[in-house]
């Protein structure tokens, strides 16, 4: 009876739908977990650096968390100083948009004979008429905002937890899992150090990859001209820890922007090419060589954990569901049960091999021979 498929099928599928509804009703809960134990995996070994100088393990877990928690407050402010100063735009950008409507209706009255197509006034009385008939759905996410600021500063606290109990947490996932024999300890061991090393490499790995592409942005909206080259650069360049949805969002305020401010049409469709050049450089060279294969997973699992993750916990759960596949990927690839579900989750081998472009695969030969080389030599000084 519990060979039979159908029963396989429901326990399986009465598993998901439990645990997607626990997800989602636990949303608030899980959500600072999760990010703060990402940011411990990243900080933990800071924390281990600075206990070998017979500093505390409190204190040190506390230093590690002040300085990943200082960058994090350090692009609030950038951002916030930056969205302010945007408030001295409202009135260019509303006379440009004027100017652009009314040679809209010019062009629709001379070739189509269309006149009167839309007038700016209509468009603030739509807009207010909006607002008041959606007020209680805005006030409804104002408390969400206030919702998540709350439980944003839950974050740190739980990060600094997890550091000052990482041996502990580790101690007890031994216990658990691999208590039936040295092998399965050796397993769980295995496991737990990957899943370290994949989140450390894969996050150090963005956050390289966001800094090249936010100088790369700025650098060329600078050159353009448009004003908050340095916003928009930074904006776009952190979109990008988004998956292919990222990117898009990123390079649209910028283009809008400056076909609302600057005089001439062309400047948009330079700042398009110019984040499409950029965008082919980080898909071919910065993200294959700097973030390499941390994220083994093809495209087709990566769009469906994008779908998943924003349908489930929104932006955050775009954010969060491909470290989350890795992690999972690592455990399914050491427990041989569950190997064909790692190898459905991996790249598949042709895609591989074209994932990165021949400037990348040249460097990436470069670096791997060089750390060959290197460890020849240690092992013949050892």
């Amino acid at each position: 009876m519990e060979n039979r498929w159908y029963v396989k099928y429901t326990t399986v599928l009465l598993g998901l739908i439990l645990t997607v509804y626990v997800m989602i009703v636990a949303k608030s809960i899980l959500l600072p977990i999760l990010f703060a134990v990402l940011l411990s995996i990243l900080f933990a070994p800071l924390a281990s650096w600075l206990e070998k100088y017979r500093i505390p393990k409190i204190l040190a877990a506390l230093l590690a968390m002040i300085i990943g928690l200082s960058v994090l407050f350090g692009l609030g402010y950038f951002f916030y100083s930056q969205i302010t100063a945007f408030v001295d735009d409202v009135d260019l950008i509303k006379s440009r948009a004027e100017e652009l409507l009314a040679g809209l209706e010019n062009i629709l009255a001379t070739w189509f004979n269309v006149e009167q197509f839309v007038e700016f006034e209509d468009i603030e009385g739509l807009f207010l008429e909006f607002v008041r008939e959606n007020s209680g759905t805005l006030g409804r996410g104002v408390a969400g905002a206030v919702s998540f600021a709350t439980t944003a500063l839950l974050v740190p606290i739980f990060m600094f937890m997890f550091i000052i109990f990482r041996d502990f947490l580790k101690t007890f996932f031994l216990k658990l899992f691999g208590s039936k024999s040295d092998m399965h300890t050796a397993k769980v061991q295995t496991i737990m150090s990957n899943i370290q090393v994949v989140v450390q490499r894969y996050i150090t790995g963005v956050i390289i990859v966001i800094s090249i592409l936010a100088v790369l942005n700025s650098i060329m909206l600078l050159v353009i001209g448009v004003k908050h080259a340095i916003f928009f650069g930074v904006f776009a360049a952190m979109l990008n820890v988004i998956p292919f949805i990222g990117p898009i969002f990123g390079s649209i305020l910028p283009i809008v922007y400056s076909l609302l401010t600057m005089d001439s049409l062309i400047y948009p469709l330079i700042i398009m090419g110019g984040f499409y050049l950029i965008q082919i450089l980080e898909g071919n060279l910065f993200t294959p060589v700097i973030v390499g294969n941390q994220v083994s997973m093809n495209a087709l699992v990566a769009l469906l954990l994008l779908f998943l993750g924003a349908q489930i916990w929104g932006l955050a759960g775009m954010i969060l569901f491909i470290p989350l596949g890795a992690i999972m990927k690592v455990i399914f690839d050491e427990i041989e049960s569950l190997q064909p579900y790692g190898y459905l989750i991996g790249r598949v081998p042709e895609e591989e091999k074209q994932k990165k472009g021949k400037l990348a695969q040249k460097i990436s030969d470069f670096k791997e021979k060089v750390s060959n080389e290197g460890n020849e030599e240690e092992e013949g000084e050892e």
